[in-house]
C-alpha cells in the first residue's frame, strides 16, 4: 500500500483518542494530552464532573447553556502507573492512561458508567463520539422533547431542531434539543449532559449490543457527568448547571385559549364574553399570526384589529391577559422599518460573502435576525415596545427552529455566536433558545416591575431560564394525547418544569370524547392551553355539546381550586429544578412496573396526585399504584401500593389518586387568578404511615418583590401516625390572602382535635367540599357510579399566624 492510499484510508477510519502522553494537575481537576487530542477533567462539585476533549489547540465551548462555575471542593487526586483517580465524596473517576478511557465509580467501588475501552472517545472525520459500555437491563430516560417510550433503550435519537407539522407519535427529531439523559441500573443512577450544539445523535443500543453512544457531527466532546443517590438530586444538579425557572406570573398557570387564528377583534371579545357567561375560568387569550399586517412581526392588521389598545384594555377588564405570537422572519420589504433597521445595523444572518440570507415563511421572503449576536437581542427587545404600548402581557416565540418553507436551511450561512462566527451547523439548535431569551429580556425591559411570560416552540438546554415550552403542532388523536403526556414528562426529566401540549390537538378534528378527556388530563399539566388550527371546526370547551362542556368546566374549575397547591409547587421548583409533572421514574426509578407500556404515561402532579391518563375510548383501565398507600381522589377509597388495580374511568372521571400521608391545599371557585377567593384555605389531610411537609407559598403573583421578602410562606407538617399537625411560624412580609383554614381528614376517624390543651369540636358536613369539587356530571340523564361518598370530618380554624400544633385523636 502506498503512503498516499494509507493516509486516505486513515481519514475514513475510526480514530480513537489513544494513549495519554502527559498530564498535570490544575485547579479543580487535571488536564493532559494524548497522541491525538487534548483533554481536561474539571470537578464542578461533589456530584458533577466535566469532561472536555478536542483535537484542536483550544476548546470551543457552548457559551449559552451553563451558568455555573466550578465550586471549591475537597476532591482528591491519586495516581499510579496505569491510572489517575479523581475522587469526590460521591464520584470516584478513574482515568486509564493506556489507552485513555474513563470509568466512573461509587466510593464503594461499584461501576456507575464506563467508556468502551477500545473506542472511548473517537473521531470519524469531524464527527466525535463517546462510546459507553452498557449494563444488563440498563434503562435510559430523559433527552427532552423526544417521542417514544419512557425507557429509551434500544432506540436512537437525533437532536436537530425541526419544524414538524402534525408529527407522528414516533417521529424524530422535533422542535427542541436537550442533550441530557439519565441512566439507571443495579440500584444506581447517573446523568450525562452532552454540551455540544451541533447536530447530535444518542444511540441507546439501536442496531448493536456492544455499546451506547452519543456523537456530534463536529466540535468538542464536552459533557458533564452527574451521580447522586436519587434521580431528583441529579435533575437538581443539572438545573444548578443550566439554570432553573423563576416564578412565573400567576395568570400563566390558569387556562389559556388559543386558535390559529381569532379575528377580527369582535370575535376575540365574544370569546372572552363566552368564557365568563358560561362560568368557565380562564386567564389568557392568544393572538396568532392573523393579528399582524401581512404576517409582519411588530404590526397589527389595521382592518381586523383597528384599535388593539382598546381591545386589550377591554379584555383585561374581564380578567384576561393577552399573549401575541412573534415569528423571527422579517419580511424583506424596503420601507418596513424592522427590515430597514436590520440591514442598517447588520443584524441578520448572512452568507459567507456578506449577502443577507433569505428564506420563505409566512410573510414571504424573509431575513432572519441573528439572535446569537448581543446587538440583535438588544434590538429585538427594544422593538417589543410596540407590543408593550398596546398592553400585551406575554410573548409566544414560534417558527424559531428557525423554520422556513422547504425545511432545508443551507448549512453555510453564518452566525455571530458571541463572536466565534460559526455556521448553521453549530448555531441552529440554539437559535430558538436565544430568540426566547430576547423576548424575555424585551418583556423585562418594557415592564420591569412584572414577571415575564414567554412560550417557545424551540430551545436547547437552559431554555427553562427564559421560557415555558409547548410540544408543537400535534394531532387530534388518542395516540397523540398519550404521546404528549410522555413528551411533557420527558421535558420535566430534562429540566423544563413549565411545559404543556395543545389540548384537543392542533391539526385534525377532535371527537367529543377525545376533547373531554384531554381537558381533564391537561388540568393536571404544568401549562394548560387549548389550541387548534385554521379551517377546522370550533374547538373551544363549549363547542362539543353540553356533556363535554360540563366535563370541561368542572376540570377547569378543579384546576383553579388546586392553584394553592400548584403555585406552591412552582415555588419549590424554582429551587429544586424538579418538574410539576413528574414521571414515576423520578421517585420510583428501580420499580420495573413503571416502565411497562401500560403504565409509562402515569405521573405525579405537584408531588401529591398520581395521574393515570387513559384514552377516551376506555371505560375501565389498569392503574399501577407504586409503593405506599393511595386514595382515589373522588371518593377517598384507599388502596395499597405496589399493585395493579382496575379502575372505572367513564369520561367524567380521570383516574387520579392522592398519596397517603400528604396534604392537598385548595381554594374556592374563581373565574381568573386575579379574582378574590372566599378567604378559606381548604386543607385535605390524608392518613398514612409517614410524616409529610407541605410548604404553602403566596405572593402577589405578578411582581418581582417576592425576591425582596414580599411573600408568605409556612411549613405545614402532618404526621398522621401520631396525629400531630404543626403549622410553622410564617415567613415573609406578604399578607396572606386567607383568613381561615378548613381541615378535612381522610382515612382517619376523628374523635377530637386539641389545640393549646383545649378540645375543638369538629363538624361533619352533609356534603364535603371534596364532593362538591368532584360532581363532574350533573346532567340528570347520566349515571354516577361514584356519586355517593362518605362524609369527611372537617373543622374550621381562624387563620392563626403564629406557630401552633393540633393533636388529632
Amino acid at each position: 500500500m502506498t503512503k498516499t492510499s494509507s493516509t486516505k484510508n486513515k481519514k475514513n477510519r475510526n480514530l480513537s483518542i489513544d494513549d495519554v502522553e502527559s498530564w498535570i494537575e490544575k485547579e479543580n481537576g487535571i488536564k493532559g494530552k494524548t497522541s491525538s487530542a487534548n483533554f481536561e477533567i474539571t470537578v464542578f462539585d461533589d456530584s458533577t464532573i466535566r469532561i472536555q476533549i478536542t483535537r484542536e489547540n483550544s476548546f470551543s465551548p457552548n457559551p449559552y447553556s451553563v451558568i455555573k462555575d466550578p465550586q471549591k471542593n475537597n476532591f482528591k487526586i491519586n495516581k499510579s502507573k496505569e491510572q489517575v483517580w479523581v475522587k469526590t465524596s460521591k464520584i470516584h473517576l478513574s482515568v486509564n492512561l493506556s489507552p485513555f478511557y474513563l470509568t466512573f465509580h461509587t466510593p464503594a467501588g461499584k461501576i456507575i458508567n464506563q467508556d468502551d475501552p477500545s473506542f472511548s472517545v473517537s473521531w470519524l472525520g469531524t464527527e466525535v463520539t463517546n462510546y459507553k459500555k452498557v449494563h444488563k437491563n440498563e434503562k435510559f430516560i430523559g433527552l427532552g422533547e423526544k417521542t417514544g417510550n419512557l425507557d429509551r433503550a434500544g432506540k436512537a435519537y437525533t437532536n436537530w431542531n425541526t419544524d414538524y407539522f402534525a408529527y407522528g407519535v414516533g417521529d424524530d427529531p422535533l422542535y427542541m434539543s436537550i442533550p441530557f439523559y439519565l441512566g439507571i441500573h443495579n440500584e444506581l443512577c447517573y446523568g450525562i449532559f452532552f454540551d455540544n450544539t451541533h447536530k447530535t445523535v444518542f444511540n441507546f443500543g439501536a442496531s448493536n449490543n456492544r455499546f451506547v453512544y452519543y456523537s456530534a457531527e463536529d466540535g468538542d466532546m464536552d459533557y458533564y457527568f452527574f451521580h447522586d443517590d436519587s434521580i431528583s438530586k441529579i435533575i437538581s444538579s443539572y438545573t444548578e448547571l443550566t439554570g432553573k425557572m423563576e416564578m412565573p406570573p400567576a395568570w400563566s398557570l390558569g387556562f389559556q385559549q388559543c386558535r390559529y387564528s381569532y379575528y377580527p377583534e369582535s370575535e376575540v371579545l365574544n370569546l372572552s364574553k363566552t368564557f365568563r357567561d358560561k362560568d368557565m375560568p380562564a386567564d389568557v387569550i392568544y393572538l396568532d399570526i392573523h393579528h399582524m399586517e401581512k404576517y409582519k412581526v411588530f404590526t397589527f392588521d389595521g382592518i381586523k384589529f383597528p384599535d388593539p389598545k382598546s381591545l386589550i384594555k377591554s379584555l383585561k377588564e374581564k380578567g384576561f391577559r393577552v399573549v401575541v405570537i412573534m415569528d423571527p422572519g422579517i419580511k424583506t420589504d424596503k420601507g418596513y422599518l424592522p427590515y430597514d433597521e436590520g440591514l442598517q445595523k447588520d443584524l441578520f444572518v448572512k452568507f459567507p460573502d456578506g449577502d443577507v440570507y433569505e428564506g420563505q415563511v409566512w410573510p414571504g421572503w424573509c431575513a432572519f435576525p441573528d439572535f446569537t449576536k448581543p446587538e440583535t437581542r438588544k434590538w429585538w427587545a427594544e422593538k417589543m415596545e410596540f407590543y408593550f404600548e398596546a398592553g400585551v402581557d406575554g410573548y409566544w416565540t414560534d417558527m424559531n427552529e428557525p423554520a422556513s418553507w422547504g425545511q432545508f436551511t443551507p448549512n453555510l450561512i453564518e452566525f455571530h455566536y458571541e463572536g466565534e462566527e460559526v455556521s448553521h451547523r453549530k448555531a441552529r439548535n440554539i437559535y430558538g433558545f436565544q430568540m426566547a431569551r430576547s423576548a424575555m429580556e424585551g418583556s423585562l425591559l418594557h415592564r420591569p416591575e412584572e414577571r415575564p411570560f414567554v412560550l417557545t416552540r424551540s430551545g436547547f438546554s437552559g431554555i427553562q431560564r427564559y421560557a415555558a415550552a409547548w410540544t408543537g403542532d400535534n394531532f387530534a388523536s388518542e395516540e397523540h394525547m398519550m404521546a404528549g403526556i410522555r413528551l411533557v414528562n420527558s421535558l420535566g426529566l430534562s429540566g423544563v418544569a413549565f411545559s404543556g401540549y395543545d389540548v384537543g390537538g392542533f391539526a385534525g378534528e377532535a371527537t367529543k370524547s377525545l376533547f373531554a378527556r384531554w381537558m381533564s388530563i391537561a388540568a393536571f399539566s404544568p401549562l394548560y392551553r387549548a389550541h387548534s388550527m385554521i379551517n377546522s371546526n370550533d374547538a373551544e370547551p363549549w363547542a362539543f355539546g353540553e356533556e363535554v362542556e360540563e366535563i370541561s368546566r368542572n376540570y377547569m374549575k378543579l384546576r383553579y381550586k388546586l392553584l394553592p397547591t400548584i403555585y406552591s409547587s412552582y415555588y419549590q421548583s424554582t429551587f429544586s429544578g424538579l418538574p410539576l409533572a413528574k414521571s414515576l421514574a423520578i421517585d420510583y426509578p428501580y420499580d420495573k412496573k413503571i416502565y411497562e407500556t401500560a403504565f409509562q404515561n402515569q405521573y405525579i402532579f405537584c408531588d401529591r396526585i398520581l395521574v393515570a391518563p387513559v384514552e377516551s375510548t376506555k371505560e375501565i383501565t389498569k392503574v399501577y399504584l407504586p409503593e405506599g398507600d393511595w386514595y382515589y381522589l373522588y371518593d377517598g377509597t384507599k388502596h395499597k401500593g405496589k399493585q395493579t388495580v382496575y379502575q372505572d374511568c367513564p369520561l367524567n372521571y380521570l383516574p387520579a389518586y392522592v398519596k397517603a400521608g400528604e396534604i392537598l391545599s385548595l381554594q374556592s371557585d374563581i373565574s381568573h387568578t386575579e379574582e378574590t377567593n372566599d378567604g378559606i384555605l381548604y386543607l385535605h389531610l390524608y392518613h398514612g404511615n409517614d410524616k409529610s411537609v407541605y410548604i404553602h407559598y403566596e405572593d402577589d403573583g405578578i411582581s418581582h418583590e417576592y425576591k425582596n421578602g414580599a411573600y408568605f410562606k409556612r411549613e405545614i407538617e402532618w404526621n398522621s401516625k401520631t396525629g400531630n399537625l404543626m403549622f410553622s411560624k410564617p415567613e415573609g412580609k406578604f399578607e396572606t390572602g386567607y383568613n381561615k383554614i378548613k381541615l378535612y381528614f381522610h382515612g382517619i376517624e376523628v374523635d377530637s382535635i386539641k389545640y393549646g390543651g383545649k378540645t375543638i369540636q369538629h363538624n361533619l358536613e352533609d356534603v364535603s367540599f371534596l364532593k362538591k369539587l368532584t360532581e363532574f356530571d350533573p346532567l340528570p340523564e347520566h349515571d354516577h357510579p361514584f356519586y355517593e361518598m362518605e362524609d369527611v370530618p372537617c373543622v374550621v380554624l381562624d387563620h392563626i399566624l403564629d406557630l401552633f400544633t393540633l393533636q388529632v385523636n
